[in-house]
């Protein structure tokens, strides 16, 4: 059931450009429509990439999220020496991956000679497009001394017009993160994507998109207007607390889509802060193939994608076969300490 408040302001769409990026403002109207929770699923646990362990909260139980593909919560995990797996030597094409790390660390090489370190509060926006290969590796300090890792990897959709365009990466560490605190500085946002308090992100998207990290304190709440063409969802990362007004209770791990409205609502408990992952965006609206790393329209153009990259048009990285050895032996470092586990 949709509640509607007869406020003054809501989150309507108005778009403005910014150089050839359009971005999501809010604009002045008559109500507020507080949008309840439509889906609502725990997220299974399983290995990906050289076997590290997510969550999967969008693209599993919940297929997707227009124009979210899938959303996976890395971690929280504690490695000993030797024992950190990434995700070596893999390709892309067609989408966005948005990499966010809140422990441990990442280094990142491609085909296209890009290269870096992601670590604690950093934000990796990358546009793959027409495609690249790409490897997602423990830092060498994660590796060497081990630690906690814990991080979130978004797969956003490109439209057509997008999915072929040369790809793109924006890495951007904390400090140009804007994070933003509610008056009575109960609640602290991180704003990865759109706009939340007044703040814009720093982080330009190719379709308006909303990415918040909202940390609630005890007993504390937070409203974020949300334009009402927007789909999305909420994604309880720590703690527990309720989502929407009529207070579903969610706790980690548990991830709630967005219903009808212009605004949506989250709340910690009176005893434990509740830290959540706040998403939404324009859905783009049209066919989606997807296949492994490749999200295309046609299944036509996903078979395009398979022959490109077997014949080497995505290109190679350099000491891709230590990289796999690399992800064997801490494979076998953790069976070796008793942390692995195939039942899952």
């Amino acid at each position: 059931m949709l509640r509607v408040r007869t406020h003054l302001l809501s989150a309507l769409s108005l778009f403005v450009w910014i150089g050839r990026y359009r971005v999501a403002t809010v604009m002045s109207t008559s109500v507020l429509v507080d949008r309840p929770v439509e889906q609502f699923a725990s997220a299974h646990q399983q290995r990906e990439g050289g076997g590290f362990l997510v969550r999967r909260p969008i693209g599993g139980r919940i297929r997707n999220c227009d124009p979210f593909l899938m959303l996976d919560h890395m971690g929280p995990v504690e490695y000993g020496p030797g024992e950190a797996v990434g995700a070596p030597d893999h390709p892309h094409r067609g989408f966005e991956t948005v990499t966010y790390i809140i422990d441990g660390g990442v280094k990142h090489q491609d085909s296209a000679g890009n290269s870096g370190q992601l670590i604690e509060g950093w934000v990796q926006w990358m546009t793959a497009g027409s495609g690249v290969v790409h490897s997602e590796m423990p830092t060498d300090e994660l590796l060497e001394k081990g630690g906690r890792m814990e991080g979130f990897q978004l797969w956003v959709n490109l439209p057509k017009k997008d999915k072929m365009i040369k790809p793109r990466y924006q890495d951007t560490p904390p400090e140009r993160i804007p994070v933003v605190n509610t008056p009575d500085g109960k609640v602290t946002v991180k704003v990865i994507a759109g706009e939340c308090l007044g703040t814009h992100a720093t982080i330009e998207t190719r379709t308006p998109i909303l990415y918040l990290d909202v940390r609630l304190s005890p007993g504390s709440s937070f409203t974020q207007p949300i334009p009402d063409n927007y789909e999305g969802f909420a994604y309880v990362w720590r703690g527990s607390g309720f989502l929407g007004t009529e207070r579903k209770a969610a706790k980690m791990g548990q991830v709630g889509t967005l219903g009808k409205g212009n605004t949506f609502t989250v709340s910690a408990g009176p005893d434990e802060e509740c830290y959540v992952l706040l998403l939404a965006g324009e859905p783009i609206k049209e066919p989606v193939a997807q296949h492994g790393p490749f999200v295309m329209n046609t299944w036509e153009e996903i078979q395009q994608a398979f022959v490109d990259y077997q014949n080497g048009k995505l290109g190679e990285i350099k000491g891709s076969s230590e990289r796999y050895e690399k992800t064997k032996k801490a494979r076998e470092a953790q069976k070796a300490s008793g942390k692995w586990s195939d039942d899952l």
